[in-house]
């Protein structure tokens, strides 16, 4: 015990040592976190600038307009009353939508003509896009209803039975898990679970592969004979480590005021499964790549598009069929399920069984692949000595 106390030493310390490694595992949780908490930490998207040319000018088309300033997603960059260099003045303001009220709306309205009133969304940017087109749908579906139901006002409908008149039947909404659609509490977190799977693969990249380039593979194995032992001293100090860097993840939930109480110790338990079957799966490639740099190229591959392939934005059953057979042998498809499971639909740790039976299945071929690569290691050394 004492000696692979020492081994564990000797790895904190060439970690330690590494100043690049050192800024990669700590400094870039903690930019991240930070940088992406202060990103998204409104929340919600709100005074989305648009242009409205009002071509009529009329009581009724005051009121659309009114509506759209009362709404906090929206807010009048520009009022014009012609559509003249109309594309210029939307790109100089960066409009996200141009609505446009013909000119004899509110005579055509009273006269039953049908006007159109024409939106322009500017589809470039799809977040803003929606927020905006939605916003606008609802202030301009609010109007249609105040018309119709003055209309039937006019027209002596007795007030109990206008809103029937106009509405058969109700339709009920209801939001569960995340009710405010804020960005931040759905993205953040799993960016920072993103992070934590980059910095765990390419610090584990340089764990053996950095002790075959610089010659010390064999004083290792002469100090630690036993393949187990060695696999476990490499990631303890990283899976320790990991550690810190969740209790630094849940200290920045209270300082954005992320609301993740509920569920963290099932998810701290699956966080830490997580993390060994990372580490496998960086120690296997460490052993089977001798190059540090080829190492770390080859896992950033795998790194980088793991957000994007996890399903965590994009839902899985949208992709071809061989991505997500790529997507389900990355560890943190695997994890982000099971977050979204227990975090933001406040779901129960038995509903993540078959998750961390997945992500055992990927850890137990790595250790079992790592295990088998390493004996050859060794055994072409002993040879050699």
């Amino acid at each position: 015990m004492r000696h692979f106390s020492t081994l564990l030493n000797r790895e904190f310390k060439m970690f330690w040592q590494n100043k690049v490694l050192r800024l990669l595992f700590i400094g870039a949780p903690l930019l991240y976190g930070i940088l992406l908490g202060y990103v998204y930490g409104k929340g919600k998207v709100t005074d989305l600038p648009i242009i409205v040319v009002d071509e009529d000018r009329s009581e009724m088309s005051s009121k659309a307009i009114q509506m759209f300033e009362d709404n906090e997603v929206l807010n009048i960059s520009t009022l014009l009353y012609d559509q003249n260099n109309l594309s210029q003045i939307a790109i100089e303001k960066e409009a996200t939508c141009v609505v446009i009220i013909p000119k004899g709306f509110e005579k055509m309205v009273l006269t039953k003509k049908y006007p159109e009133v024409v939106t322009i969304v500017n589809a470039s940017n799809v977040l803003t896009a929606n927020y905006a087109s939605s916003a606008l749908q609802v202030c301009l579906g609010t109007l249609k209803v105040g018309v119709q139901m003055e209309t039937l006002r006019k027209q002596g409908t007795p007030e109990k039975l206008i809103s029937s008149q106009y509405e058969p039947f109700k339709t009920t909404f209801i939001k569960k898990y995340n009710r405010s659609t804020n960005y931040m509490y759905f993205l953040w977190p799993g960016v920072l679970a993103a992070v934590l799977q980059q910095v765990l693969l390419l610090g584990l990249a340089l764990s053996f592969a950095s002790e075959f380039e610089h010659g010390t593979f064999k004083k290792l194995v002469q100090k630690c004979p036993s393949m187990f032992k060695l696999i476990w001293v490499k990631i303890i100090p990283y899976m320790i480590m990991s550690f810190g860097l969740w209790i630094l993840f849940w200290l920045f939930t209270l300082w954005f005021r992320i609301p993740l109480y509920h569920n963290l110790l099932p998810l701290t338990i699956i966080a830490g499964i997580f993390v060994l079957v990372v580490s496998f799966m960086g120690i296997l490639v460490s052993i089977l790549i001798p190059s540090q740099l080829k190492a770390t190229e080859i896992l950033m591959v795998i790194a980088t598009p793991s957000f994007i392939l996890s399903g965590f934005t994009w839902p899985l059953s949208q992709m071809p069929v061989w991505v997500q057979g790529i997507a389900n042998v990355i560890p943190l498809t695997h994890f982000l399920k099971a977050f979204r499971i227990l975090i933001i639909e406040d779901g129960t740790f038995s509903q993540t069984y078959g998750v961390i039976s997945n992500l055992l299945i990927i850890g137990s071929i790595c250790a079992i692949l790592s295990y088998i690569a390493l004996y050859f290691k060794r055994k072409s050394v002993l040879k050699e000595v």
